[in-house]
Order: C-alpha cells, then sequence, then structure tokens
C-alpha cells in the first residue's frame, strides 16, 4: 500500500475506533511493526494523531460547528472590523472560517464580488444579501466547511481581488499554520490572487502550533486579532512589517451564535421575521 493511502487509512481506523495498538494496526493495515511506527511518528508530528504507549489514538476532532462556539465574542468583533475594511465595488476573498464567516452578518449591507470556498459562507451570503458570489469548482469537505478542487486551473485563477481575509490555525514567526493538508493547496491558490493578505485570528491562535506552513509572515500584510494577544505576540508581527489591529472583544447573544448553526432555509425563516436582526441589535 502506497505510503498516504496508508496514512489515510490509519487516520480513518483511528477516527472510528479512537484508539488502537500497533499489534491492531498491523493487522488492520498488512503492515510491518517498523512500518506502523513509522506512519504513527510521521503523523504525529504533523500534528494529525497523538502517540501513546504502544500504539496510536487521534486528535479531538475539531468541527466547523465545535469551532464556532469558541471565543465568539473575539471572533465577532474581529469579523465587524475586517468587513468595514471592504470597499463597495471590490472583489474580495474570503477563505473557510469560522471567524471568516462571521463576516457574513455584516457583509450585508455591502456591494462586493466574494470569491470563496466555503459553501456555508456563500449559501448564507446568498440569502442575505445581494453580493455577487462567485465559488470554485471542487468537492465539498463537510467537516472543513470547504469547496476543493484538484486542479491548478479552477475557477480562482480568473480572479483577482484587491483583499484576501482568511482564518487560520495557528501564527507563529514561521507564518501562517495549518493543521490540515487539504487545506493548503487550494488556500496557496487563493492567497496568489489577492493583493492584500488580511488574518483574522482571535488571540488564542498564537498559542497553537501545526505541522503545517501556509505561508510566511511577509506575505501579511495585516492581521486583526483581539485585545488578549500578548504584547510579544504583537512586537513579533511588527518587527516583521505586519500592521496589527486589535479589537475589544464584543458581547454576543447566544441566540446570534445559534443562528449561525442554522441551514440557509430556517436563516431565511428567522430574518423574514425579525428575530434575527432584534437578537443581533441590528434593528430596534
Amino acid at each position: 500500500m502506497i505510503n498516504h493511502k496508508r496514512h489515510k487509512r490509519l487516520l480513518k481506523l483511528l477516527d472510528e475506533r479512537e484508539h488502537a495498538s500497533v499489534q491492531q494496526l498491523m493487522e488492520w493495515l498488512s503492515a510491518s511493526a517498523a512500518t506502523v511506527r513509522r506512519d504513527i511518528s510521521w503523523l504525529a508530528a504533523k500534528n494529525q494523531l497523538t502517540r501513546t504507549r504502544g500504539g496510536a489514538q487521534r486528535l479531538e476532532s475539531e468541527t466547523f460547528q465545535s469551532n464556532a462556539q469558541q471565543n465568539t465574542a473575539a471572533k465577532r468583533a474581529i469579523a465587524r472590523y475586517a468587513t468595514s475594511m471592504c470597499n463597495n465595488g471590490e472583489t474580495i476573498i474570503i477563505n473557510g472560517g469560522t471567524t471568516t464567516f462571521m463576516m457574513a452578518e455584516f457583509l450585508v449591507e455591502k456591494q462586493l464580488k466574494i470569491l470563496t470556498n466555503s459553501f456555508l459562507m456563500a449559501e448564507r451570503l446568498l440569502v442575505t444579501s445581494d453580493n455577487e458570489i462567485i465559488l470554485p469548482g471542487g468537492k465539498v469537505y463537510r467537516e472543513q466547511n470547504v469547496i476543493l478542487s484538484p486542479f491548478e486551473n479552477d475557477v480562482a485563477q480568473h480572479h483577482y481581488a484587491a483583499k484576501m481575509f482568511m482564518g487560520v490555525y495557528g501564527l507563529s514567526i514561521l507564518g501562517l499554520m495549518e493543521a490540515d493538508p487539504l487545506l493548503i493547496q487550494a488556500e496557496k491558490r487563493l492567497i496568489g490572487q489577492a493583493e492584500e493578505l488580511v488574518v483574522l485570528v482571535d488571540s488564542s491562535k498564537f498559542q497553537r502550533k501545526a505541522g503545517l506552513v501556509l505561508c510566511g509572515l511577509n506575505r501579511v500584510s495585516t492581521v486583526i486579532t483581539d485585545t488578549g494577544a500578548s504584547d510579544s505576540a504583537v512586537q513579533l508581527l511588527e518587527h516583521y512589517g505586519v500592521r496589527v489591529i486589535t479589537v475589544e472583544p464584543e458581547a454576543v447573544d447566544p441566540r446570534v451564535v445559534e443562528a449561525s448553526a442554522m441551514s440557509s432555509h430556517d436563516y431565511a425563516a428567522v430574518l423574514e421575521s425579525g428575530a434575527y436582526h432584534r437578537h443581533a441589535g441590528l434593528v430596534s
């Protein structure tokens, strides 16, 4: 079995069983003990599993829905500020992520051309706004909430954007970090189509490490974060010429967070009733 296929199979087995011993993996993968141990070491270095005594276990799964419920007050303030940077008539790119998704609420009154690989954001904006929405072709990955194309010549290469707004797994001196190898190729392609790269990260992202580097800090124009970011983290970014904007987390009605997980059909019904706007403080 080819390495990458065996790695994928190993991770799928751990998803189903949470933990497995080396002996079990040898039997399930029809591989030697040395091969299984090498695979475990490689995947652990990529932050895709955890080594245990005599085996391995999958890292706790992080879904779009679970991530959307974390640091919501900071994410919403960051998303609001990011939207204020958008000028009507511009073409922008927005990648799939929980912080970037929160921009959808504030983009309602804008008139933009938006290229996004987030099918959830595209669906929401089609229901709530008059923005022109462009989606790349490819396969929908539900867990990541993105559309990814295996081909180099997808629709993204034909669109140039003044700004790209992107969320990432983590941020460090090495640059923007991702834990999911599925996202790397597609996001690099999108970055290449934008003049200015604006990164949306709440302060917890400065503590997160991952095994994959998306791009260096020299490619980042602006980072929008919350006031919980440490002075050292801000100074590091500024040292590399990155403009840093910090915003104060804002109070969030729990019903607004609940609404963000609704299907567009249910969300449209709430919008028609005016309830969401009242909950979000958008109308009196």
